[in-house]
Parts: structure tokens; C-alpha cells; sequence
């Protein structure tokens, strides 16, 4: 019996575990697809844009929207026509995976601060040319030809 306390007394738990699994599943909030922000400007201009933002943000560290928004202004950021279009900006960025936003508590207070993904180091080009070199010295081992 699926519902009932048949014979096997584990299936009801399982169905009930189970069932309340789907629900909590379809109960849940869909993440917003930031990728789908507008940026009211043309791709290009978006794209630089986006990379004075960057630069502001990786050089002073982890910086809330108004303080982000005093640096642009400071660094002279062109295309930015104001602190609204700059957060829509910021919100595209994310959907971009260029910036995180992370919420830091103070006390009963909340800031959000935005900051650059840590980027992944490069390796060097004097190792990848010694490690091709090691793997050139290296014998192959061939494979037969199968025949059909």
C-alpha cells in the first residue's frame, strides 16, 4: 500500500519524505535572471563601462553603492548618467559574473558591499614549456590497429 501502513512499514516514510521533498522544491522563489538586465546602453559602451566599474572596485576593495558611486565619479567613468543607471549597471555585472555582493552585519544592520571575483592564477610560461619538454621525452605507447 502506497499511503496505508501495509506490509512494508518503510515505504510510507519514504513516500512522505518524498512527497514533502517536491513540495518544498516547488515552494521556493525563483533566483531573478540578472543576465537578462538591460543596460540601457550599446554593448560596447556597456563593456567600458563595466570595466571602469571593475577597475574602481579592485583597486578600493569591497565598496557599497554610494561609495562606489563618489569613485566613479572621482576615476570620471564616461557613460555613467547617474547613480541609478550605475546600479543597473552594477546588477548587470553580476548577472555577468564580473562582481560579487556580499552582506556584511554590523550590530542589527545590514551593508551590502560589492566586490571582484578572485581571478584564477595563469600558470607560468616557463613551467608549461618545461613540462611540454618532459612530455615530449616521454615514450608514447602505440595501439594496435584493429582489423575488421
Amino acid at each position: 500500500m502506497w499511503l496505508g501502513g501495509g506490509s512494508s512499514g518503510g515505504a510510507a516514510g519514504a513516500a512522505a519524505k518524498s512527497a514533502f521533498v517536491i513540495v518544498r522544491y516547488f515552494s521556493r522563489e525563483r533566483a531573478p535572471n540578472l543576465r537578462k538586465i538591460n543596460p540601457k546602453v550599446p554593448p560596447q559602451e556597456a563593456s567600458s563601462i563595466a570595466q571602469g566599474l571593475y577597475h574602481v572596485i579592485k583597486q578600493q576593495g569591497p565598496l557599497s553603492v554610494s561609495d562606489t558611486w563618489n569613485h566613479a565619479q572621482e576615476a570620471g567613468i564616461s557613460g555613467l548618467n547617474s547613480k541609478t543607471h550605475m546600479k543597473i549597471m552594477l546588477k548587470w555585472m553580476r548577472g555577468r559574473k564580473m562582481l560579487k555582493l556580499f552582506c556584511n552585519r554590523v550590530g542589527s544592520s545590514k551593508k551590502f558591499l560589492h566586490c571582484t571575483l578572485p581571478e584564477e592564477p595563469q600558470p607560468d610560461q616557463s613551467k608549461s614549456s618545461v613540462e611540454l619538454k618532459l612530455q615530449i621525452g616521454k615514450p608514447s605507447t602505440k595501439r594496435k590497429k584493429q582489423t575488421l
